[in-house]
């Protein structure tokens, strides 16, 4: 009896974690998605202001962006590397 009780449970459990994630994918994951692109765009936004300089860009240095610059050190190689990458149209479309 005890047995059948916690089989019941457990597929009651497993069918409310799949509805959840299907209600997830439904409704909220293409908004995590944008939002996580629309981060990223501002992110390498923000070190090109600030460290524009690296790729030639003639942006005066502020004197904020000395303050964290130790802070964004570690960014810096993969966003070079995202910055000088070629594009192509198609890219854009995927």
């Amino acid at each position: 009896m005890v047995e059948q009780q916690e089989k019941k449970e457990g597929i009651l459990r497993r069918f409310t974690k799949a509805a959840g994630e299907f209600i997830y994918g439904m409704a909220g994951h293409e908004t995590v998605q944008l939002a996580l692109k629309t981060r990223g765009n501002l992110e390498h936004i923000f070190i090109l202001i600030t460290m524009g300089d690296l790729l030639g860009v003639p942006i005066l240095r502020p004197y904020y962006s000395l303050r964290i610059f130790p802070y964004m050190v570690p960014r810096v190689a993969t966003w070079k590397r995202k910055m000088l990458q070629e594009r192509d149209i198609t890219d854009e479309l995927g």
